[in-house]
């Protein structure tokens, strides 16, 4: 009898190992990189998807822990688990990161190009000359795209539409709007509207990020249910992603 008790007593112990080992305790902090997009995800922590990913995270008890690095940079970060997770991505754009089922907010997604052209649509753009930031990889989500440039940065997209080196520059619309507000002439310019891309946090495929994607998960589902996000989108003026509760 002694024996039995004690051989139970053993694979109890076992199994408290092994579920403290599996569990990861709640982090109190998310370690997050994203490029620097004006009024969105700004090096100084202003922006509407700071305030988004605030307003997800800190009533759970997680504080936000920004860095700014390039898009390619940040998704390179998550990928050796250096930070929790990148901002901005597309749906499962990356196979070595995980992806939540929730997206935070939605791209908005124009063509800038000179106002003396037709206006794009989404069946006639691959037959334009197209240029967006390297990186974007936007010929994953337009149709019928075939020839497409990628630059480094945006300061000289306005010279190369004026000097016809490409007919398109694609972008987020915020990003289109600071292009366009550099211009000496905006009226020489003219945006067209192509698509709408869901936006995700890309987690780290480690067990503290798959964690904070699971509360991530949570909390968009309850904030979208309650309509609390909504005035996060009144105040930076942008149009609200999600279906009415």
């Amino acid at each position: 009898m002694a024996g039995r008790w004690l051989v139970l007593l053993v694979f109890a112990l076992l199994g408290t190992v092994a579920s403290a080992q599996e569990s990861v305790p709640a982090p109190s902090v998310i370690h997050l990189a994203s490029e620097d997009w004006e009024d969105y995800t700004a090096a100084d922590g202003h922006g509407l998807g700071w305030d988004i990913l605030r307003k997800v995270f800190e009533p759970a008890g997680v504080k936000l822990n920004i860095r700014t690095e390039p898009y390619t940079r940040s998704v390179g970060l998550a990928q050796r688990g250096e930070v929790d997770a990148c901002v901005g991505s597309y749906d499962q754009e990356f196979s070595e990161l995980l992806y939540p089922r929730w997206n935070f907010d939605t791209d908005h997604v124009y063509a800038l190009g000179l106002a003396s052209n037709p206006a794009p649509t989404p069946e006639t753009l691959g037959s334009y000359r197209l240029a967006w930031v390297r990186g974007y990889d936007y010929q994953n989500y337009l149709p019928n795209v075939r020839g497409y440039n990628e630059v480094v940065r945006r300061t000289g997209i306005l010279s190369m539409l004026t000097h016809n080196r490409a007919d398109y520059y694609i972008d987020a619309l915020t990003e289109i709007d600071y292009v366009l507000s550099r211009a000496r002439d905006p009226s020489q310019f003219r945006t067209t509207h192509i698509a709408e891309l869901p936006l995700y946090l890309c987690f780290a495929n480690t067990p503290q990020a798959r964690t904070l994607m699971a509360l991530f998960d949570q909390r968009m589902e309850q904030l979208v249910k309650s309509g609390e996000l909504k005035p996060v989108f009144e105040r930076w003026k942008q149009p609200y992603p999600f279906s009415s509760p």
